[in-house]
């Protein structure tokens, strides 16, 4: 059944009867709006689109792995914030014989990915459009801490990471030319492991700044020190190359550091410390907050493209 056969309001009850609610929805799909519980009384927000074509595949991924994928992008971003996620809007847009059980099925994994840190899918909106398109809004709570903003990091700081990088562009590289394994890296293009614990952990130890690698490492942090007026220095031998990976990339004749510096989509965080704080075990120290401005590696500039840009690369 596509839908069109369906109708909005047939395929809006189709997917909301596969939700569940964590506590922090107070009330969910079916008025004009939700409503979310927020206890700090200040809300982080945050927004992120996947567009067919643009972010994903559909003979690459399964519905449910790019629901996954969909909600970890906004998650993290609120993670990122020092917060802890509470709630997801979706707006999704799609040609009118799409198939009922693949939207029902992006549910699933929107859903599956919420529950993960006891965030709920509270509402949204849907539209007939010739480009399916995705659209997500999260929201997330402070629980009385300050956000961790980007242009907080001083001269001295560490640079620390948690989560990995490069898994996700190495699996992306996989399936551009025609492969389906090595399995471990293209599962980590379908659905990234976001380290959310990691963001409000980072918080409360007193992080100067923090960020979501989603675009890659090099970029991201060019905006952390663009934003604090710093540089950052980060030390290439902090990055042990999984043989999985080493491997495809000899294969395909790739430089894996490429993946690991500069490959978005893995949602690794990355977040600056006080010299004074020891980072917790889930966090490596990767490099420093030094003077001057940019990113580099090993004290030398990167050679090659820092990450993704959404006007100047497709997938």
């Amino acid at each position: 059944m596509t839908v069109a056969g369906v109708g909005e309001f047939g395929l809006i009850d189709r997917v909301t009867a596969r939700l569940t609610y964590g506590e922090s929805c107070l009330l969910g799909p079916g008025d004009d709006g939700a409503v979310v519980a927020a206890p700090d009384r200040r809300v982080v927000a945050s927004t992120d689109v996947l567009v067919e074509g643009r972010h994903f595949r559909r003979d690459w991924s399964t519905a449910r792995d790019v629901g996954h994928r969909a909600a970890a992008a906004n998650l993290a971003d609120i993670a990122a914030m020092g917060a802890t996620p509470t709630a997801l809007l979706v707006a999704l847009c799609m040609p009118a014989d799409l198939d009922t059980a693949w939207a029902e099925e992006l549910a699933d994994g929107l859903g599956a990915e919420a529950a993960l840190v006891g965030a709920s899918v509270v509402g949204g909106d849907m539209s007939a459009s010739p480009t399916l398109t995705i659209a997500v809004t999260a929201l997330g709570d402070l629980a009385g801490r300050a956000p961790v903003v980007r242009s907080g990091a001083r001269p001295g700081d560490v640079v620390a990471l948690a989560g990995r990088t490069g898994w996700a562009a190495a699996g992306y590289t996989v399936l551009s030319r025609g492969f389906r394994t090595p399995r471990l890296l293209v599962e980590a293009f379908r659905r990234p492991e976001v380290p959310y614990p990691a963001g409000p952990e980072a918080a409360g130890l007193g992080a100067t700044a923090m960020i979501d690698v989603s675009d890659g490492l090099l970029a991201d942090l060019g905006h952390v020190a663009n934003a604090s007026g710093v540089a950052v220095d980060l030390r290439r031998d902090a990055f042990e190359v999984p043989r999985q990976m080493r491997d495809a990339a000899q294969a395909l004749g790739v430089d894996p550091y490429s993946w690991i510096l500069a490959g978005g989509d893995d949602h690794a965080l990355a977040a600056t410390f006080p010299p004074e704080v020891a980072p917790p075990e889930r966090w490596r120290p990767i490099g420093r907050v030094t003077e001057g401005a940019g990113v580099t590696v090993d004290g030398e500039k990167y050679a090659g493209p820092a990450g993704w840009d959404h006007f100047r690369r497709a997938e």
